[in-house]
């Protein structure tokens, strides 16, 4: 008597599915890789308009909207809409995510460090949702949400790396530039690090908490503005001092020449709206567009440093 045919569909179905995953870097994972990095830029857009619209207790439960119901109902008006709609942003964000780290399974040993940055970024995405209940739960605490402003940050530098790495060959690598290059570079991404965490501490303060009861962190915003500013201007000098390197080790990095290059012109931008910002009143919009430049400029300054090295088959330098 042959056996029955449920014992042998479900191997079959999984076997098919293992032969039709990635043995390499393909256009799937491309597609997917670049849609999860800007996914992961979005929802800082879309998270900043809650705070923005003072829409950041529109849903004042976690994880269901209201008590009583999942979606925001029709009394809660625009607020529940918009805070809402950041919450839907999460899962999108979470299962484009899922697929990323799906499509890489096959590379997992081959390609260790895609499988890695793909398991960092789905756990990053759930961890991000439990850190946005904790927000809601505590009334939009300024240094929570700030936290996870930082968190969400850090996963577009992490979606970035793998933008980078996905273009590159797998093993070792080695320093394609002089060791000074490498240390201003990592001097600058210091930089960089001190301008965000400073420009969330001046939001903390400031007058878009999210809710008309959210309270401030208790700095004066005036004075963090200054603060804020003069890591940035450093910033920028050493992103100045870094293009000058790059161009000197152009013939062994081009590609290192060009994104340096894209991180002064998004830190250009960036200052250019900043100014505008603090001199008008931090007008919503412009406050906005300064969050999410933050993000592209870390996620170039975490394409930098991935340049500085190369497949160890390039020139090495001591």
């Amino acid at each position: 008597m042959s056996a029955p045919q449920s014992t042998t569909t479900a191997p079959g179905i999984w076997q098919r599915f293992w032969q039709w995953l990635p043995d390499r870097v393909d256009k799937r994972i491309r597609v997917f890789a670049w849609l999860s990095f800007i996914a992961e830029v979005t929802i800082i857009g879309t998270g900043g308009a809650v705070r923005l619209t003072g829409s950041g207790l529109g849903c004042p439960t976690w994880p269901t909207c209201t008590p009583e119901s999942l979606v925001p109902t029709h009394e809660m008006g625009i607020h529940g809409l918009i805070e809402f709609g950041n919450r839907t942003m999460t899962g999108l964000v979470g299962i484009i995510a899922a697929i990323v780290l799906v499509l890489v399974l096959k590379l997992r040993h081959e390609r260790r460090d895609l499988y890695v940055l793909a398991v960092v970024v789905l756990g990053g995405v759930a961890a991000q949702a439990i850190v946005g209940g904790i927000t809601v739960l505590t009334g939009l605490n300024p240094f929570i949400v700030g936290f996870h402003y930082v968190s969400s940050l850090a996963l577009v530098c992490v979606t970035a790396a793998f933008l980078v790495r996905m273009s590159q060959p797998a093993g070792p690598r080695t320093l394609v530039v002089p060791r000074w290059h490498a240390m201003l570079a990592h001097v600058t991404t210091l930089a960089m690090a001190l301008t965000i965490a400073f420009g969330v501490l001046t939001t903390g303060a400031g007058p878009h908490s999210g809710d008309a009861d959210a309270g401030r962190n208790g700095f004066n915003a005036e004075l963090l503005e200054h603060v804020h500013a003069w890591p940035g201007y450093a910033l920028f000098a050493l992103t100045v001092a870094l293009v000058f390197a790059g161009w000197r080790a152009r013939a062994d990095a081009p590609a290192l020449l060009r994104w340096t290059v894209v991180l002064l012109g998004v830190e250009l931008v960036q200052i250019a709206v900043g100014l505008y910002q603090a001199r008008n009143g931090l007008p919503e919009l412009a406050v906005g567009v300064h969050m999410v430049l933050a993000a592209l400029a870390a996620a170039a300054m975490t394409t930098v440093v991935l340049h500085l090295k190369a497949p160890a088959t390039e020139p090495v330098h001591s």
